[in-house]
């Protein structure tokens, strides 16, 4: 499963795909990048701050999970690891892992656009939800950064763990990757 399409038209320039200026629920991972950033340039409420930040932190994941699964060489098949057994052995759960999160972190992207959707909507005249009620969306509005902020530190923590073992010739990517996961995390706590 892609996160993102990437297709060679989209990249050269060419024959792209026609531009939606609202982006719906559960869109983020079926757009090409171009085109979310031109949803997030325009002037509409979503997708915004958080969903760049959801979508920098998935970016920072699959670079993590890139780095992981080419340590999986041979010397890394043979190189012993005290837990995992094997350095390759290691390097693949935590690609797995990277992976999972980076998919996560493009739902958690859609998750915050509905969200702000929701309470948006608590701030119209015409809003009958009790004070309880308003208090209860505002709770969930906040829920979604704070889970991006936590699953960024995870994975940061493990990417930052891994990267001893590291394929030194990759290394790089694994360091994109923690200042990606970083960087969204502190937007994600903004």
């Amino acid at each position: 499963q892609k996160l993102f399409d990437l297709g060679a038209p989209c990249l050269l320039g060419l024959a792209r795909p026609p531009f939606r200026r609202a982006m719906s629920s559960g869109a983020t991972a079926a757009v090409a990048v171009g085109q979310f950033v031109e949803a997030l340039a325009a002037k509409q409420p979503t997708p915004g701050g958080g969903a760049a930040a959801a979508v920098a932190a998935s970016i920072g994941a699959a670079s993590g999970a890139m780095a992981a699964i080419y340590t999986t060489r041979k010397k890394d098949e043979e190189a012993q690891d005290e837990i995992h057994g094997t350095v390759a052995a290691k390097a693949r759960k935590v690609a797995e892992a990277l992976t999972a999160a980076a998919r996560q972190m493009v739902s958690i992207a859609d998750a915050d656009a509905a969200a702000y959707a929701e309470l948006q909507a608590t701030w119209k005249k015409d809003c009958t939800l009790s004070d309880e009620e308003k208090k209860a969306v505002q709770d969930r509005a906040l829920a979604v950064p704070c889970d991006l902020l936590r699953l960024c530190h995870a994975q940061a923590e493990a990417v930052a763990d891994f990267l001893p073992q590291c394929n030194p010739g990759i290394i790089s990517d694994a360091k994109v990757a923690l200042h990606l996961l970083a960087g969204a995390g502190r937007a994600a706590y903004q």
